[in-house]
């Protein structure tokens, strides 16, 4: 049970990463396409299904407190401060992006709340997520935890760049396919850099993938070769470089799960002792495996309505 729950909140964490994280991706890309036009089109892009990605955030902090609530109390006074500021970033970002619409002298200023809305999200959430695996979340501002911030914004502007490839055309498309390839150099090098950080600095992590390097050694073989098929998709491919990047994040979300498990909170609790009552998973189960479907559901239907490419912003689409 209490590894049926530890999935499911690997699950909401990673539809919450690759959903939310194309459209925060592009707002941290706003200084690159400086063009009104450019900018209305990315925004009318996302405005349909923005806010409903962001419910894989709620839902995986709902299992997080009620599925693994000694993880729960021991996460939240660590990361206060930037669990704070990124909602704080949140609720800026969100006004930004009903009140560009309608601004015109100030929009500017809206434009430049969303982009620095978008870039401080990404940054925090990185930086949880470094300090979590450096020392379970006792060290906030260490030079890891850093790098491991710019690797997620870099990999969240790509995934935005590669979301802007499927949905536009002309000169935005060729714009977004251009800077799709120094941000795919540079997540790769971050990748790399933060994996090879975190294997000389974790004993744990290091123990782990030397003691099952014989089936493990496939995990960055697999990344390099997709990064790869990004490179060339990006010639000439609308969808694939897109669906590229999704596979990334996968990888580098399966590496990082293989290093850390069965830890939630890296030295300090395994999900077993992190864990509710099983009692507690059991009455939960009946609203998750309801709800789980209905979110899916909501989402994909979403998605298929909305598909196809953005037009003219006057136009709609």
């Amino acid at each position: 049970m209490e590894l049926f729950y530890f999935l499911l909140l690997g699950f909401a964490i990673l539809m919450y990463v690759v959903l939310d994280g194309f459209d925060l991706g592009l707002g941290i890309l706003f200084p690159v396409f400086p063009e009104q036009h450019d900018r209305d089109m990315m925004m009318r892009s996302v405005s349909h299904v923005w806010d409903g990605n962001e419910t894989w955030l709620v839902f995986g902090g709902v299992i997080l407190m009620g599925a693994f609530p000694a993880a729960y109390a021991t996460l939240l006074p660590i990361l206060y401060l930037p669990i704070v500021l990124m909602l704080v970033a949140l609720i800026f970002r969100g006004i930004a992006f009903e009140y560009r619409f309608k601004a015109k002298s100030s929009r500017r200023w809206w434009d430049l709340a969303f982009g620095l809305g978008s870039s401080v999200v990404a940054f925090c959430q990185g930086l949880m997520l470094g300090s979590l695996v450096e020392s379970g979340g006792q060290t906030l501002l260490s030079p890891f935890s850093v790098l491991t911030a710019f690797a997620v914004m870099a990999g969240y502007a790509l995934l935005g760049a590669t979301y802007l490839v499927v949905k536009s055309s002309g000169q935005l498309q060729a714009k977004a396919r251009a800077a799709s390839k120094p941000l795919l150099v540079a997540v790769m090098l971050a990748m790399v850099a933060v994996s090879l950080w975190n294997f000389a600095s974790v004993p744990s992590v290091q123990a782990k993938w030397l003691a099952n390097l014989g089936w493990l050694w496939p995990i960055p073989l697999i990344t390099g070769a997709i990064a790869l098929v990004l490179w060339q998709g990006l010639k000439r491919s609308e969808v694939l470089p897109f669906f590229c990047t999704i596979a990334l994040f996968v990888m580098g979300f399966l590496g990082l799960v293989v290093g850390l498990f069965p830890q939630l909170v890296p030295g300090q609790l395994n999900l077993f002792e992190a864990a509710a009552p099983v009692q507690s998973l059991k009455f939960m189960l009946p609203g998750v495996l309801i709800f789980v479907p209905l979110i899916l559901g909501y989402t994909l239907w979403g998605y298929r309505i909305f598909r196809g490419k953005v037009h003219d912003f006057e136009e709609g689409y």
